[in-house]
């Protein structure tokens, strides 16, 4: 029988782990501590999700300091990482399954793509991508093929841009796209603010035979200088939360599914 008086022994036990690997899954977690049941270990993730310890993933567990990327002085993407970080993960786990074998698929560049390359499953995907980091975090994944875009290199979001990467894009076929933006408004549309990645995204969406939008509600209503894409580019959108009933009808008229 299980003993809870050794719960908070336990749970620093696997903070540790935490801090030593970054991430951790549950079938790892049943195997240190062989004695504890699956529900028992599943608990103790939620509580010190609930303390603000980690973030919780599909089987698992992932420390916050990892997601973040901050080591010292945080850097530009690191601040923009950190940033509605509960908010990315539950798109990501939302947009895990939609990723398909036997499919030519996009990853954009962004804090919640970086969020699903480490959710999703090692298993037979062919994904193109033009983040550095996303790339170097799917490469961990055996299974995957990896194929970047080259280029010169941002680095507040660690994607690379510019002719090399318009060159190259232009010679693949995408049947998925999963993008991403930093703001949204009905006016603007999906707006960045570097205009060599406004290009590329642009371009990204021309060539996809199905555009995802992976965008979190803290974005709406905010507009920055260059627009690559707007409702009508889009054939699903994923959010943390319900849109407003404005948005919502706006959607509609362009038969935009809402996951």
């Amino acid at each position: 029988m299980e003993c809870d008086c050794v719960v908070n022994e336990r749970q620093q036990q696997i903070l540790q782990i935490l801090e030593n690997k970054g991430e951790i899954q549950l079938q790892q977690l049943k195997i240190i501590f062989p004695a504890i049941s699956m529900m028992t270990l599943r608990r103790d993730l939620i509580s010190l999700e609930g303390d603000g310890y980690l973030i919780r993933t599909h089987g698992g567990a992932v420390s916050k300091k990892k997601l973040s990327g901050i080591s010292g002085e945080e850097d530009a993407y690191s601040r923009r990482a950190a940033e509605n970080m509960e908010a990315k993960m539950r798109i990501a786990e939302k947009a895990c399954g939609m990723v398909e074998k036997g499919r030519s698929v996009y990853f954009d560049s962004g804090s919640t793509l970086m969020c699903l390359a480490q959710m999703i499953k090692d298993d037979n995907f062919s994904i193109l991508t033009s983040g550095i980091n996303i790339s170097l975090e799917l490469v961990k994944k055996s299974r995957i093929s990896v194929v970047t875009l080259g280029g010169l290199v941002n680095r507040n979001t660690l994607s690379v841009s510019g002719p090399n990467a318009m060159d190259l894009l232009g010679t693949i076929n995408i049947d998925l796209a999963f993008m991403s933006a930093s703001g949204f408004s009905i006016d603007s549309g999906f707006t960045i603010s570097n205009i060599y990645e406004c290009e590329l995204k642009r371009k990204v969406v021309r060539r996809a035979k199905k555009v995802i939008m992976l965008m979190d509600s803290s974005k709406i209503n905010k507009d920055l200088p260059f627009t690559y894409a707007g409702l009508e580019d889009l054939n699903m959108w994923v959010c943390d939360k319900p849109l407003s009933a404005e948005l919502e009808e706006e959607t509609k008229k362009f038969r935009i599914e809402i996951v």
